[in-house]
């Protein structure tokens, strides 16, 4: 699942892959705007990724899709 997070005042976004359901995610935003505390995600590598809330600008959730295999017409 792609996250796509926006920051105040900065020009490019903090794109991640999580292996988070939409659901986890948007709870996980939601838990950090309403208790100002961070905003703190685990990418599919593992990686962490910590936002202040007081500097969020918004976080755009993709949708679940699956991977597709082989080859098609674009």
């Amino acid at each position: 699942m792609e996250v796509k997070i926006g920051i105040q005042n900065v020009n490019r976004e903090i794109v991640l892959e999580s292996s988070e359901t939409a659901e986890a995610i948007a709870e996980i935003a939601s838990k950090a705007i309403t208790g100002g505390t961070e905003l703190r995600l685990t990418d599919s590598k593992g990686r962490q990724v910590i936002v202040p809330a007081s500097v969020l600008g918004y976080v755009e959730i993709g949708a679940e899709e699956q991977r597709r295999v082989g080859f098609g017409a674009l």
